[in-house]
């Protein structure tokens, strides 16, 4: 096995809560608390989960845009939360971010080349004829015309907003791109584009994403592997037919069951799973496992204990005889399919 591109160890961010007139710390949001996940050369791990939940301050963290209060980010054998300020703008470069506001993320004042050409100005990228004939490069590749460098970015569509976003973050050549929520303010007309687009540029640059995202139907179509996560934690992590086809976690259950079907008997046949209230705050999250409030399968462990993650072995055969294995769940030759769970079920 080669080394991971990306390994997240026991990262946690958590935000101070202050009152009072002197501002004391009184507690804090556990935005991340404490997860654990790896990337691999060439893949793309989607992030799920509803609002909340600390998808984006994970894609933050991942990047050091946001600092972790506690544990390990190592980006190609480099632990990047223990480097100083120089060593991580060189690292930088290697490891990029689609934002998913294409209104808010760029600037109003600059023309569309400018934007484009920052981050090669930043690293000091070639000659500024080098830079010039790279930002044509760049438009060509997310598909627009050389001539659009000199408009600004009130003249363009969301989706055309979008595909600079994309082509600035390419700019540097980078090997790791974060892309937060990178549809999710488009139109349902441009989404699908966005998504083939990336796809395609997946194939022909090599590169590797961590694509965070609310629609599973996106995640699907261009993920390898799915975390799902929940109040801070990531609960279940696993190829992209074991999470969809296979779910053990009764969250991902519930996720996958708010899904739309297009056909009408297929969705009236299929079971749903009920989830009541809402998410708990951070702020002040349940004890033992937090998602046991809103639950259906919870027990009196689950509000003592946080389930340790284990193993689509260990997490089946804990459920009891009654339960089958699927065929082929614990093949070796597939990545790990994990889960927190101390009554994961197995959907036959």
């Amino acid at each position: 096995m080669t080394e991971p591109l990306v390994r997240v160890r026991d990262l946690r961010v958590h935000f101070p809560v202050r009152r009072g007139l002197l501002r004391r710390q009184v507690g804090s949001v556990r935005a991340v608390d404490g997860i654990a996940f790896e990337i691999r050369e060439g893949e793309t791990l989607g992030l799920v989960g509803e609002s909340g939940c600390g998808k984006s301050t994970t894609g933050r963290a991942l990047l050091q845009l946001q600092p972790a209060t506690s544990g390990a980010v190592t980006f190609q054998g480099e632990n990047i939360t223990e480097m100083k300020a120089s060593g991580l703008r060189t690292t930088r470069r290697h490891m990029q971010m689609i934002f998913q506001d294409p209104y808010a993320s760029l600037n109003p004042r600059h023309t569309v080349g400018r934007i484009i050409r920052e981050p090669l100005d930043i690293h000091s990228i070639g000659t500024a004829t080098d830079r010039a004939t790279r930002v044509t490069e760049l438009l060509a590749l997310v598909g627009l015309d050389a001539n659009h460098a000199d408009r600004y970015p009130h003249e363009f569509s969301g989706g055309q907003r979008q595909r600079v976003g994309i082509a600035r973050a390419l700019a540097t050549s980078p090997r790791l791109i974060v892309a937060d929520e990178p549809i999710s303010a488009l139109d349902v007309s441009i989404q699908a584009q966005i998504v083939n687009l990336l796809s395609d540029l997946k194939q022909e640059l090599g590169l590797t994403y961590l694509v965070i995202a609310h629609d599973l139907s996106m995640v699907r179509h261009i993920s390898d592997r799915v975390a799902v996560m929940y109040l801070g934690r990531i609960v279940e992590i696993g190829s992209k037919a074991d999470v969809f086809d296979r779910p053990l976690h009764p969250y991902t259950r519930a996720l996958l069951a708010a899904m739309p079907i297009a056909d009408p008997e297929r969705e009236a046949a299929r079971a749903h799973t009920p989830l009541e209230g809402d998410v708990p705050s951070p702020a002040d999250p349940p004890s033992g496992c937090h998602f046991h409030p809103r639950c259906p399968l919870a027990t009196e462990v689950c509000r003592r204990e946080y389930p340790a993650v284990g193993t689509v072995e260990a997490a089946v055969d804990s459920v009891g005889p009654a339960v089958d294995k699927a065929p082929g769940a614990t093949a070796a030759s597939g990545p790990p399919h994990l889960v927190a769970c101390h009554h994961a079920v197995w959907e036959r």
